[in-house]
């Protein structure tokens, strides 16, 4: 794997280890759980976790489709993670809140995440990590 980084520029090599932290935490979650869950699905749960968005702020914050969430949406509810109810003061809008299966899953995904990143962190060292997250804090205003 080395090798194949040192020939990517800075696009790719985000890239690159995008795609191994998710295959990472992939594993991690089907060693855990039968309960199959997208790359995109847990892009979802996180933006409902401790919210009721509408199904339109998803989409607007995930930049993707309408018909991609409402698909995604409806996998999470036939899996039993998420419910659809009608927003408190519009009832034409739907807002999707975890059940509480999807709030344990989430909070053991999430316990996943912070061991992966304690693992790069033993890895990369303290410092780095801190550089690290705080430059993929940043606004690198390219909008």
């Amino acid at each position: 794997m080395g090798y194949q980084l040192k020939n990517l520029d800075i696009v790719d090599l985000i890239s690159e280890r995008h795609v191994q932290l998710r295959e990472f935490l992939e594993n991690q979650w089907n060693n855990f759980s039968d309960i199959r869950i997208s790359n995109t699905e847990w892009f979802i749960l996180n933006r409902i976790y401790g919210n009721q968005p509408t199904i339109a702020s998803i989409t607007k914050s995930a930049n993707i489709t309408r018909q991609a969430t409402h698909k995604n949406v409806k996998s999470l509810e036939a899996k039993g993670l998420v419910e659809i109810v009608n927003a408190e003061r519009n009832k034409r809008d739907k807002c999707i809140r975890l059940t509480p299966l999807g709030e344990r899953c989430f909070e053991k995904y999430r316990e996943l995440t912070e061991e992966l990143e304690r693992k790069l962190t033993l890895t990369i060292g303290v410092e780095r990590m801190k550089v690290l997250i705080d430059a993929l804090k940043m606004d690198w205003e390219l909008n």
